[in-house]
């Protein structure tokens, strides 16, 4: 088994539609330019509300990824 180091990124990924696709927003987001991810941990949920209804959400995620040979820290 290899041995990874990992650098873990915090981002916040926003939706009208749910917690899903707000986090679903933050890693396709993240895909475009980072790497090798391996993992994400939601850290913390919140939300936008307008004239008493649910209008927005807002996901803190941690996403993991393994560093490549050479890359800095």
């Amino acid at each position: 088994m290899s041995e990874h180091v990992y650098k873990i990124v915090e981002l916040v990924g926003s939706s009208p539609d749910g917690i899903e696709a707000a986090i679903q927003n933050a890693v396709s987001r993240a895909s475009k330019t980072i790497r090798h991810m391996r993992w994400f941990e939601v850290v913390e949920t919140r939300g936008h509300l307008a004239e008493g209804n649910i209008a927005h959400y807002q996901v803190t995620v941690k996403i993991g990824f393994t560093l490549e040979d050479g890359e800095s820290l």
